[in-house]
């Protein structure tokens, strides 16, 4: 943000604090690359705005947003790429104080929206869609309601540590739930990895998932809350209980969860292109020691959840991506036809949809030697070892929200006990 020099009329970028007429202008301090625009602060924080202004920020966990200027109603911001390379499209913004008032927010880099438009939460409402009709251009316009004293906007909905610890605290008590310390990450933040199932004896498999290799796939992370689930309480769960052990790491960018970072292509390679002899990243370190050890030969099936790109085609249905390794890809095609027979009551999944090996992005690269599914698929006892790619909005024509992505996650539970079945 840019700010006029009173003694020279000068254009000089703003500083963290300065009083300009009588206003304090503030960058966050916690997330510091996030700006603010008319923000009070006093010694305890942000203070919510006086009355006639308003403030817009990303001072909170996942907050993503750059604000360049402000005009009227009218707010220019674009998504923070940091240490991304080359352009991608996360952001999540709150407006505090804009209760009553129509705002626009014009974003200055590119298409930055969904096939539903953004993801807004008014208040301690629920999240929903805002609608793509309501998208012009690189821009929306929405009224906020006149008792609504905040309002967050964001790519889709989104899962942060907070959400985990609330699903957690629902099963505090179960036998069949387990939270360990999976690493400690750069910024001192724990990664857990939660053992759910049958967590006594030697089970007969072992399922390994994992998701958030790329911070911003959030939508993903519903779908693995609704698996989770489905392993302690829903109709699979006897059987889970007393044949098969999961161990998950929900965040394995838990640094980049919390800050609100891209994720995707992170400099020099982001987390899912880390499998490599040396590890740049203590969560893909964990990982590669704790499996190999954790399986006994047991372990079945590895499955990484992500988010493909915004929209598109293939982008707006659920997928997996194809295996070079051809024992590998005859366990995905078995399972996937599994899964769409199991998903059919909630959001479709049709295995023509696939990604084979070898066509478009799944290909032969060198980079893509060291995911993780790649990795997984030479682990002692494995037989299905895949990513699984779910939209940010829409698939196959229906609406993803956080309701469907659990009820898709459910389904996805059933589909693994049936196919683990299928193997004995």
């Amino acid at each position: 943000m840019l700010l006029g020099n009173p003694s020279t009329g000068q254009l000089q970028p703003w500083t963290r604090r300065q009083l300009i007429g009588g206003i304090v202008m503030a960058a966050p301090v916690a997330y510091s690359r996030s700006l603010a625009a008319i923000v009070c602060q006093n010694d305890r924080g942000f203070s919510p705005p006086e009355d006639g202004q308003f403030a817009v920020d990303a001072a909170f966990p996942g907050g993503n947003i750059i604000v360049e200027r402000i005009e009227g109603n009218t707010i220019y911001l674009a998504q923070d790429l940091r240490d991304t390379e080359g352009w991608w499209f996360y952001w999540y913004f709150r407006v505090r104080g804009g209760n009553g008032r129509e705002l626009t927010f014009h974003f200055t880099n590119k298409d930055v929206f969904t096939c539903r438009g953004p993801a807004v939460k008014i208040g301690d409402g629920p999240w929903s869609w805002l609608g793509r009709e309501k998208v012009r251009g690189t821009s929306f316009t929405i009224q906020i309601p006149p008792d609504a004293t905040e309002a967050r906007f964001c790519l889709a909905m989104p899962y942060l540590e907070a959400d985990l610890r609330r699903f957690l605290n629902c099963h505090i008590d179960s036998p069949y739930l387990k939270v360990v310390d999976h690493c400690i990450t750069p910024k001192g933040r724990r990664t857990e990895r939660i053992h759910l199932g049958c967590l006594s004896g030697r089970p007969r498999h072992r399922v390994l998932i994992t998701c958030r290799h790329h911070a911003c796939e959030m939508m993903a992370s519903w779908v693995l809350e609704g698996l989770m689930e489905a392993v302690l309480t829903g109709p699979e769960a006897r059987w889970f209980c007393e044949n098969v052990e999961f161990a998950v790491v929900p965040f394995m960018d838990k640094d980049g969860v919390e800050d609100g970072d891209q994720g995707k292509n992170r400099r020099p390679h982001d987390h899912n292109r880390d499998y490599r002899e040396e590890p740049i990243y203590p969560s893909v370190r964990a990982m590669k020691d704790f499996a190999p050890r954790w399986s006994e030969g047991r372990l079945r099936v590895a499955l990484d959840l992500h988010c493909p790109y915004i929209r598109g085609r293939r982008d707006e249905e659920i997928f997996l991506v194809g295996s070079p390794f051809e024992n590998i890809q005859r366990e995905i095609d078995r399972f996937s036809k599994i899964l769409q027979a199991t998903s059919a009551d909630t959001l479709p999944y049709d295995p023509k949809n696939n990604i084979p090996f070898g066509v478009e992005w799944n290909n032969a690269s060198p980079e893509r030697s060291f995911t993780f599914s790649r990795w997984a698929s030479g682990l002692e006892g494995i037989k299905l070892a895949c990513t699984l790619e779910f939209p940010y909005a829409c698939a196959g024509g229906k609406v993803v929200d956080i309701a469907s992505s659990r009820a898709f996650g459910s389904s996805l539970g059933a589909a693994i006990r049936l196919y683990l079945q299928m193997t004995e």
